[in-house]
């Protein structure tokens, strides 16, 4: 079984003796070209078996180094310490074997990374040392073959291994490196990807109109700001979007924060219109009022300490020796610190919908304030409430009816959204 070959004797400007480079060239040129009797070849069609390369790097000593192989693209990764090395001759665009390009350059501070490009998915079957057994050049030799990509084959070939080639193994030889998986499309891979779920709750709806001036009527407003943000966050493909009513339809103010708490949203955003007396204007972001979520978050953990475990639950416990009362107050702390956690992430999310908002539309003179909104009286889900405007503003009022107008504060929303799930405390599912 031929391996086509890319071989570089040591040069010159390593900086070694004369000796050692004639040891090193000694020792390249008895560098096998068919793949030793013992070795276990995956299976593989003849014109596949012709593709297997050796590759050599010149190194001017022994180093340590690490070897990956990696899809999407098609590679072959090999991390040294800052290290003189000289690579074969240039392919000029005509692969050798499987390898149809490569470089090295500095991959971090201190850091050598060689990077071979290859034809399709491969492994690295053996990697050696070549040459001087002291401090002298030595010539890094890669193997790399093609990946078997069928399950059935590979199993099939391990089946059929001897045996003394699978105690050879087992006592310290070489062991083939898991087979790299068939490179996904990213669109298949986003579809199978963790997806928070954002709850919109646009206020209102049905015989509850919401504040009605200057030809704004408040829960029609919202409603179509809704589906626009909605529209915006799945087009990401990041995210998973709900709306509590899709249409002219009255939802009680309980059913909307039980219906994120039920599906386990990720975020619960209450879309509404302001209404004042006075001149005022812009956007004002409303979260639950540090008193009252202190109070919610007590009474939270006490009724989780109470549904930690059920009846049947602590019996089976007491069953199998365990401590019933240990257990479930290890998760009643837990649901507790979950509790705090829910309050921390409506702070940064907060921050972030203050901050990206005001680069599209305007804000209340104090934009960030707290209440106790029933909708928000949730210690399970981060929860805000959003006024987007004021109806009694005429300006706003415009806005507010203005489909430019709501695709921009949408979209300023959306990039909060995608800034508050980079942030490490938000990025876990709860």
């Amino acid at each position: 079984m031929r391996l086509s070959a890319i071989v570089l004797a040591v040069a010159a400007s390593i900086g070694a003796g004369g000796a050692g480079k004639a040891e090193a060239q000694t020792a390249l040129a008895a560098a096998p070209t068919e793949l030793a009797a013992a070795t276990i070849p995956l299976p593989a069609a003849p014109a596949e078996r012709l593709k297997k390369t050796r590759f050599v790097i010149a190194l001017e000593r022994k180093v340590e180094y690490q070897v990956q192989s990696l899809p999407n693209p098609n590679r072959v990764i090999v991390d040294l310490p800052n290290v003189k090395l000289r690579l074969p001759p240039s392919l000029a665009g005509q692969p050798v074997g499987i390898v149809n390009g490569f470089r090295a350059g500095l991959g971090a501070p201190g850091k050598m990374r060689v990077v071979i490009d290859v034809t399709e998915p491969v492994i690295v079957e053996k990697s050696e040392f070549l040459g001087s057994s002291g401090n002298g050049p030595v010539l890094l030799s890669l193997e790399i073959a093609p990946a078997a990509t069928d399950m059935g084959s590979l199993v099939q070939a391990a089946a059929s291994m001897p045996a003394s080639a699978v105690q050879k193994a087992s006592a310290g030889g070489t062991i083939q490196p898991p087979v790299p998986r068939p490179a996904e499309r990213p669109d298949k891979r986003a579809a199978n990807a963790y997806k928070p779920l954002i709850v919109l709750d646009p206020g209102h709806g049905g015989h509850d109109s919401g504040a009605i001036r200057n030809g704004t009527v408040e829960k029609e407003v919202v409603l179509a700001f809704a589906r626009t943000l909605r529209d915006q966050l799945r087009a990401t493909g990041h995210y998973r979007v709900a709306l509590t009513r899709e249409d002219d339809t009255f939802v009680p103010l309980e059913e909307r924060r039980q219906f994120a708490e039920d599906r386990k949203a990720a975020l619960f955003i209450a879309i509404h219109a302001d209404y004042a007396t006075s001149r005022a204007r812009g956007a004002t972001i409303y979260s639950l009022r540090e008193s009252v979520a202190s109070n919610l978050a007590a009474s939270a953990r006490r009724q989780s300490a109470n549904d930690a475990l059920s009846d049947s639950e602590l019996s089976s416990l007491k069953s199998i020796g365990r401590q019933g009362p240990a257990v479930k107050s290890i998760l009643a702390d837990l649901a507790g610190r979950e509790v705090e956690s829910n309050r921390d992430r409506t702070s940064i999310f907060a921050r972030a919908v203050i901050e990206n908002m005001g680069r599209s539309t305007n804000m209340n003179e104090n934009p960030d304030r707290n209440a106790a909104f029933q909708v928000l009286l949730t210690a399970k889900v981060p929860a805000v409430l959003i006024e987007l405007a004021y109806v009694t503003n005429r300006a706003d009022a415009a806005q507010l009816r203005s489909e430019d107008w709501r695709r921009n504060v949408a979209r300023s929303i959306r990039s909060a959204i995608d800034n508050y799930f980079s942030h490490q405390g938000a990025r876990l599912p709860m």
